[in-house]
């Protein structure tokens, strides 16, 4: 997400977050075991098993400190925005949501990745995850993981899945006919899912949102044709009638209720299904995105984390090793085998060997990627041929129009929401109107 805002803004998040500076500063000291680097990032299962092994492999040098920031991204933003807009001393690695990262550079909160170290953060990462750690032309961060949605259907109610949204719809419609299983599940509550959506639609029309130097709206004909889309899907009865209260696990759990016949959603679905429906997995079948036009596959938003070290750290070189470690390939296969979150680097994906190389894959023991990603080249697919959000420090506040103006999106009117998105997306971009 990420927002950029008027200095005053800035100052005032300062003062908000001047009782904190105390604090984390007291954590910014060496400890027993060498200089403390300390890393405010995302709950994740088994990162403090990743974060052991680099601290094993610093030898004493310096010690990481997994920081947990809260579960929701808002909360997560907000923390690290008011804490940096103090000056705190006490953040040295960044976790930061790939929205986020034009901003936390366009405010000089994020160091720029340069020489050796840029190197070996660029080495072997995919093109679309690799431009969300990137502002104007320059690295400000370094890859962890990334994500993309695709489709998911059950091949008893749909043995061919189908290439076009004009194609799914029609399946939809004929499934309803004949009183199957027919709705098509994906994010429509008013939040950044729709937007991930919207966003998805416009890049595989053709369409741009902004320029693409993030500094002027452009919402061409693209932009309309995705309108278009999304008030038909969403006016001629094949979509669950939850639609505008459904986020990535509502949508989930409709479709495996039976609630639906396609579910857009995340590669998490497979492992949910695998454990709550295991004696129907074999049906459970995935393809990529549908796309807008005949011929021309879609170009799928990505999501994901990059790594970022903090300006105001302390420890800035031992900050970019400590970085470069948490998100190495060793450490990317790790996290995508224990907590299903995509790497960023290609050769991961055509790995074949287990978490433990030394022992024969077992898919509950010694996983691997083929077993544990059987969808892995349709997830590849997509990520060499992403869309990216648009990249602008005002993100967090385009995401916030956007969601808002399409919600609910059986009220667009296609034009007339293309051109009120122009006015109120432009406002934006000049921080009218919005709340820091």
């Amino acid at each position: 997400m990420g927002k950029g805002r008027a200095r005053p803004k800035r100052r005032a998040a300062a003062a908000l977050g001047a009782g904190m500076l105390a604090a984390g500063a007291l954590t910014a000291c060496t400890s027993g075991n060498g200089t403390t680097v300390n890393i405010y990032y995302a709950p994740e299962d088994s990162f403090q098993s990743v974060v052991d092994n680099c601290n094993a492999q610093a030898a004493g040098r310096y010690h990481i400190v997994y920081n947990k920031l809260p579960r929701g991204a808002d909360d997560q933003r907000q923390q690290l925005v008011r804490r940096l807009a103090a000056g705190d001393t006490g953040l040295d690695i960044l976790g930061l949501d790939v929205t986020w990262v034009p901003e936390f550079a366009e405010a000089g909160w994020a160091e720029e990745w340069t020489g050796a170290d840029k190197a070996a953060a660029e080495d072997g990462v995919l093109p679309g995850p690799l431009a969300t750690a990137t502002w104007n032309g320059r690295l400000y961060a370094a890859t962890k993981n990334t994500n993309v949605q695709l489709l998911w259907y059950d091949d008893r109610i749909t043995p061919k899945p189908p290439q076009t949204w004009d194609e799914m719809m029609d399946q939809a419609y004929a499934l309803k006919a004949a009183g199957k299983p027919d709705a098509v599940l994906f994010t429509g509550a008013q939040y950044e899912g729709l937007v991930v959506i919207y966003n998805t639609l416009v890049a595989s029309a053709g369409g741009h949102i902004l320029s693409d130097d993030g500094k002027s709206v452009v919402m061409d004909e693209g932009a309309v044709r995705a309108l278009e889309i999304l008030k038909k899907v969403t006016t001629t009865g094949i979509t669950d009638p939850s639609l505008t209260n459904s986020k990535e696990d509502q949508v989930r759990q409709a479709f495996q209720r039976g609630g639906g016949a396609f579910e857009l959603n995340w590669p998490f679905v497979y492992a949910s299904y695998a454990k709550e429906k295991p004696g129907d997995l074999p049906h459970f079948k995935w393809a990529t995105y549908p796309s807008v036009i005949p011929g021309r596959p879609a170009k799928t938003t990505i999501g994901g984390y990059d790594l970022a070290v903090s300006s105001y750290s302390q420890h800035k070189p031992e900050a970019f090793e400590a970085a470069l470690c948490l998100r190495s390939k060793e450490n990317q296969k790790f996290s995508a085998l224990k907590d299903g979150v995509p790497p960023t680097i290609e050769s991961i994906y055509h790995d074949d060997s287990g978490l433990d190389p030394a022992k024969p894959v077992d898919p509950k023991g010694n996983p691997s990627m083929a077993t544990a990603y059987p969808m892995r080249d349709s997830i590849l697919a997509a990520v060499r041929d992403a869309a990216v959000r648009p990249l602008t420090p005002a993100y967090q506040s385009l995401s916030t129009v956007i969601s808002k103006i399409l919600s609910p999106p059986s009220d667009i009117d296609p034009q007339a929401t293309a051109n009120e998105l122009r006015k109120q997306l432009t406002d934006a971009l000049q921080s009218k109107g919005v709340i820091p």
